[in-house]
């Protein structure tokens, strides 16, 4: 029996015809079992704009967004020739977006659940577009669409869905038996599930890779690969740093604290469920499929000190001082209790005898509340620092290398830090630095730590 695969294909990968044919291409060369896909390049955006356009405008100007994505679907099942069936599927689902999109400008409101329909929108094209493709590619095997809806059951918590994982597993063990033995392939969606009521829901932006992941999961997979635009993942951000170079392998652990500190060719959540019972995770180019690309897995030959860099911008600084925490308990509880009620997260955390500082993702008047610095402020003095970029060093034994912070700050010597976080992960060194000082410190770290490799 061969390898169980699950190919999951970004958005990019779906752009056009060619994207679409040289997708195919693949996951028939890689012989995989079940494809994912996102929404072509730019739909999900579109519907975004939808769903804050409608309530406020007037129809002819939603109509404007709503026939840009439906002529580009028609156009691209026109030029995959698919068979009057499958344009009966399409402009089945272009109507029911269009019905979405009136029915949110006259009630002048878009609801968490109607936005969840509203989005799934883009990954019901693509897919149903790309199996069209595939059947044409792929003459061999046996290729079936799959609504992700059917395996993926999540709670009713729209926009930011949680997988209910039993379920899944349940489901996917029972109508993927024929893939599991290589007679079929299934083609499916990203970013989407269903309530048990049978309620379309989202996982969040960025989760069809998380989708991808669940599924391997749930279907035992031995493989799980991620198509993107870029040849795997790299050493930094290309765009930053010209002497960024590609990783061939590296851990579990490392991708997700890369991930979870800002590199964006994978989805935080991506990794878990595959971590938990060890598939590997290959990323690689749909452009160009016999790059080298990244193999994740849990253990890699090499254990660099520094392995990679990540770079995220538009931090906020909350400081807290309070003298009444010295020699005190209960005062951090009250502090992430105030968290907890506003769902907010801490991304790093110092402590004194008397304060403690923390970063958030995010700026004031966007994702943080007046509220929530006001609920911050009845437990003590608060300041308020923006416009600060968080820099994390990727490796390994990074809490047990005598010298490291010494390197680091010598590399950077003209560069005010404001704020340092080591020892709680072996994996991750970070600190804060002005917005205009963030990328020049990537280069010249990346030439200390990787550059000299």
């Amino acid at each position: 029996m061969s390898k169980f695969i699950v190919s999951k294909f970004g958005g990019s990968s779906m752009k056009d015809r060619e994207a679409m044919y040289r997708s195919a291409e693949i996951a028939k060369v890689h012989n995989s079992h079940l494809i994912v896909v996102s929404a072509t390049y730019g739909t999900t955006n579109q519907l975004v704009e939808i769903s804050k356009v409608a309530p406020i405008a007037d129809w002819k100007t939603c109509r404007k967004i709503f026939t840009k994505i439906k002529d580009r679907h028609i156009s691209l099942a026109k030029a995959l020739e698919v068979d009057q069936a499958a344009i009966t599927d399409i402009e089945s689902i272009l109507n029911e977006l269009k019905t979405l999109a009136k029915g949110i400008n006259l009630l002048k409101d878009c609801s968490p659940k109607t936005y969840d329909s509203l989005l799934a929108i883009g990954e019901r094209l693509s897919s149903r577009l790309f199996t069209e493709c595939l059947v044409q590619v792929w003459s061999e095997k046996r290729v079936s669409y799959l609504d992700v809806r059917e395996v993926m059951i999540t709670d009713q918590n729209f926009n930011t869905a949680r997988p209910l994982k039993n379920e899944l597993r349940t489901q996917c063990q029972r109508k993927l038996l024929e893939a599991r033995h290589g007679h079929q392939a299934f083609v499916t969606q990203g970013f989407i599930g269903a309530s048990q009521d049978g309620l379309t829901t989202t996982l969040g932006r960025g989760g069809s890779d998380y989708s991808a992941a669940l599924l391997a999961w749930a279907c035992d997979a031995d493989v799980l690969q991620i198509w993107t635009d870029v040849a795997g993942i790299a050493s930094t951000d290309p765009r930053i740093c010209n002497e960024a170079v590609p990783i061939s392998e590296i851990t579990f652990s490392e991708a997700s604290e890369l991930a979870n500190f800002g590199a964006k060719i994978l989805h935080p959540a991506t990794l878990l469920p595959a971590a938990e019972v060890n598939i590997p995770v290959f990323v690689g180019s749909s452009y160009d499929p016999k790059s080298k690309g990244t193999w994740i897995c849990e253990e890699t030959k090499s254990k660099p000190l520094i392995r990679a860099m990540a770079l995220r911008k538009d931090q906020t600084l909350l400081t807290l001082k309070n003298p009444k925490m010295l020699q005190t308990y209960g005062f951090l509880y009250s502090i992430f209790k105030v968290f907890n009620d506003h769902k907010m997260s801490v991304d790093s955390i110092t402590t004194s005898e008397i304060s403690v500082a923390m970063t958030i993702n995010g700026q004031l008047n966007q994702e943080i509340s007046k509220e929530f610095l006001k609920d911050l402020r009845d437990l003590g003095d608060l300041n308020v620092e923006e416009s600060l970029s968080l820099i994390s060093l990727i490796g390994n034994k990074i809490n047990h290398t005598p010298g490291l912070a010494s390197r680091v700050f010598n590399s950077i010597p003209d560069i005010n830090v404001r704020m340092i976080c080591l020892g709680a992960s072996k994996h991750n060194f970070c600190f804060l630095v002005n917005n205009k000082d963030a990328e020049s410190s990537i280069r010249l770290l990346h030439q200390t730590f990787i550059g000299q490799l």
